[in-house]
């Protein structure tokens, strides 16, 4: 495939009381608030099946972040080496791409509460799948 047939689009958005990255948790479980994923009308039909206490992956698209960061001090902390970008959680890499685990907390129409999310306010959501049980099954 040539990078001319790639092409993502929005499927909502992130709203976060989030909104400064120099002063966000580094990750969800570090103490992220809760925040909403407001999904577009026109994938309505692909949030069925959702339910509090679901835990999904959420897939975002980091736009505040850099793309020409191919290494980085894992957790911005100087005293540690530096190390390609795709052995850390960076969000500095040539795509930008957020890989979120939450747990919803409640839903309201296209509106999806949920906990454990570091991204910040505004941020494009580009897809949500279930986290599998270690069986594979969902």
């Amino acid at each position: 495939m040539t990078e001319a047939g790639l092409w993502l689009e929005p499927i909502g958005r992130v709203e976060s009381p989030l909104t400064n990255a120099g002063t966000a948790p580094l990750q969800g479980d570090e103490g992220s608030p809760e925040a909403w994923l407001v999904f577009e009308e026109r994938v309505r039909d692909g949030i069925q099946g959702l339910r509090p206490g679901t835990e999904v992956l959420v897939l975002t698209w980091l736009d505040r972040a850099r793309r020409d960061v191919l290494t980085v001090h894992p957790r911005g902390d100087l005293s540690r080496p530096e190390q390609g970008v795709f052995s850390t959680r960076s969000p500095h890499r040539p795509n930008p791409i957020g890989l979120h685990r939450v747990e919803v907390v409640s839903i309201d129409g296209l509106r999806l509460r949920v906990r454990n999310l570091e991204a910040l306010d505004g941020t494009p959501v580009l897809d949500v799948k279930p986290v599998l049980d270690p069986g594979g099954e969902r």
